[in-house]
């Protein structure tokens, strides 16, 4: 499965587009983490523990979204996008869009 940002991909021809699909996960921060990453915020520094937490969500996402798209049929998913966004104090979705295609 080929997952690009762009709208086509070098060497390669679209020959069917399926539509649109998506992958999102919702996560809620962790107690324990929070009180490591209040640390981090008076010491500074990157707060690892929420970056691995993002990390695995922006996966779990990629992941659902390729099934989506394996599902419709489709070999490679153009236009990929990531969006972010905060569902409650301490929750965050994180959505990954693209268009489904065929390529040859």
């Amino acid at each position: 499965m080929i997952i690009t940002t762009s709208s086509e991909i070098a060497g390669k021809k679209i020959v069917e587009t399926l539509g649109l699909v998506r992958g999102n996960t919702i996560r809620a921060r962790h107690i324990g983490k929070d009180i490591q990453a209040v640390f981090k915020n008076i010491l500074g520094g990157e707060i690892q523990e929420y970056t691995k937490l993002m990390g695995e969500s922006r996966d779990q996402a990629l992941d659902r979204m390729i099934r989506n798209a394996e599902d419709l049929g489709g070999n490679a998913v153009v236009d990929v996008r990531f969006s972010t966004s905060y569902i409650m104090a301490n929750a965050a979705e994180i959505l990954v869009y693209g268009t489904a295609v065929i390529i040859e």
